[in-house]
């Protein structure tokens, strides 16, 4: 009961963080693997994917009720990721991700620093792109980072809100929102095939769901209130948190 418990705190965080800009990954997957380090890998993942899925979710519509969503270059951008995180996953059982375990608190750093030195970055939603253009760019985000979401996966959150803000010109705040639907995707996508091989704890999935749900709300709420100049500092924070963990994980376990 008290396991139970722990890891439903833990999942009521991690949608709120994740909620305003992700990275609820961060939280949840380290409180699991705390919590119950005899259960397989592969099931504490699918258990993860099993409660952050309604998160995600529930935070994508809190967004779209509030937020302009560019829905003509996002619905195709979904179907991109959801085919890119099933690429990422069956690549995963052919190739080890342990190459870019090392890579990845470098090329976190990297986004960490050019958010740092363009002061107004994310700050102005002025979309670079229309129509097809923006379809395609957006698609091809989905593509890359829905790859990377099934293959490796920390910080795929993070990497679709600096992406669509670098790459799209939207600002932190509808960038987040669009993440939001891309992640949820992804999510999906991963809890299909986990499901599908029975690495899913729903007992303790549907429990820290709810908890996901509740601090997805009040993350959303807080982003939308505050707007993107907070969005951006959360985001900031979350990267700089991912580039502690990932260079630890990379280079000291």
């Amino acid at each position: 009961m008290i396991d139970l418990l722990l890891v439903t705190a833990a999942g009521a965080l991690a949608g709120f963080v994740d909620a305003i800009v992700g990275g609820g990954g961060l939280v949840l997957l380290p409180a699991l693997f705390a919590v119950y380090p005899a259960a397989p890998p592969a099931t504490l993942l699918g258990t993860n994917k099993g409660s952050a899925v309604w998160g995600t979710g529930w935070a994508t519509v809190q967004y779209a009720r509030r937020v302009t969503m560019r829905w003509r270059a996002l619905l195709p951008a979904v179907a991109a990721a959801l085919a890119g995180s099933f690429a990422g996953a069956w690549t995963v059982t052919r190739v080890s991700p342990d190459g870019l375990r090392r890579w990845l608190p470098f090329v976190l750093l990297a986004v960490l620093l050019y958010t740092l030195a363009r002061k107004d970055l994310g700050r102005h939603h002025v979309p670079r792109l229309a129509g097809r253009a923006e379809a395609l760019a957006a698609s091809a985000i989905g593509a890359a980072v829905g790859f990377y979401d099934g293959f490796f996966g920390p910080g795929t959150g993070s990497f679709f809100v600096f992406l669509f803000v670098r790459a799209l010109g939207y600002d932190f705040l509808h960038a987040s929102a669009s993440a939001k639907l891309l992640n949820t995707a992804t999510n999906a996508s991963a809890l299909a095939l986990f499901a599908w091989q029975g690495h899913v704890w729903w007992h303790v999935a549907l429990v820290v769901a709810v908890a996901n749900v509740a601090g997805s709300v009040a993350g959303a709420r807080l982003a939308l209130r505050h707007g993107a100049g907070f969005v951006r500092v959360v985001f900031i924070v979350v990267v700089g948190a991912l580039i502690v963990k990932t260079g630890y994980d990379g280079f000291f376990r």
